[in-house]
């Protein structure tokens, strides 16, 4: 009994794991490009880990009603891999924050440097600064030097009020400082990091703990049913 209320657990972190990566493709798809060098597959990684550990906690279920002892020691096969990989994921993570850091600075300074308002990256810049009320890298005056500038000057997307920003005012290094957000997004977005990096470990070290509590449970089903056929017999 106990075991089966752990599969149903476990196909309940699939069930996160896949809201979690259709959450990311929806949203924040548009700033993939800025967080890696080239774009990152994760949404789709989360979601097919999601996926796959639904089906096996399906598994897991039929080989506890099955009471077949091979079933429960693939199905322990499976979640020792699992719980390998969210233990590697999560120290991963951890240990190469600042790495993550240095090439989200790199992407996103690249990115505003070329902006051209049209491409992917300029969209992602433009959906970033909106959202999260920020401008340029550090602060504005990182836009000043972007191919962009001379010509239109900061990009609409940094307004603090989008009814009292006109196109003279952005290209004026004297007036666009009073129309624009003085935040910077890279302190913005790195401080949310830092900030939530704690719980992001610790969620998925606590997944994978309950991966390997499974497979203990599934190695000692296995050995007490097989113990049972044995004195059957």
């Amino acid at each position: 009994m106990s075991y089966s209320l752990l599969s149903v657990a476990l196909q309940i972190t699939g069930a996160i794991l896949l809201a979690v990566g259709v959450w990311g493709k929806l949203m924040l798809g548009p700033y993939i490009s800025l967080i890696a060098d080239n774009s990152t597959n994760a949404p789709y990684v989360l979601i097919g880990t999601g996926t796959v550990i639904i089906v096996f906690g399906l598994f897991g279920c039929f080989a506890t009603c099955r009471g077949s002892p091979w079933m429960l020691k693939l199905y322990a096969m499976f979640l020792s891999l699992v719980f390998l990989a969210e233990l590697v994921a999560g120290i991963s993570g951890f240990v190469f924050r600042h790495e993550i850091k240095g090439t989200f600075y790199r992407t996103y300074t690249d990115a505003v440097h070329n902006y051209n308002a049209e491409d992917e990256a300029s969209r992602a810049v433009d959906n970033l600064q909106e959202r999260l009320r920020c401008c340029g890298v550090y602060n504005y005056t990182t836009w000043f030097g972007s191919v962009y500038y001379p010509t239109n000057g900061i990009p609409a997307s940094c307004c603090s009020n989008a009814s009292d920003c006109s196109l003279e005012d952005l290209g004026n290094a004297t007036v666009a400082p009073n129309k624009v957000y003085h935040q910077g997004c890279y302190e913005l977005v790195t401080s949310f990091m830092e900030t939530n990096m704690a719980i992001i470990a610790g969620v998925t070290f606590g997944i994978a703990f309950s991966q390997l509590i499974g497979m203990l449970l599934a190695c000692c089903l296995s050995r007490i049913i097989t113990a049972n056929q044995y004195e059957m017999v």
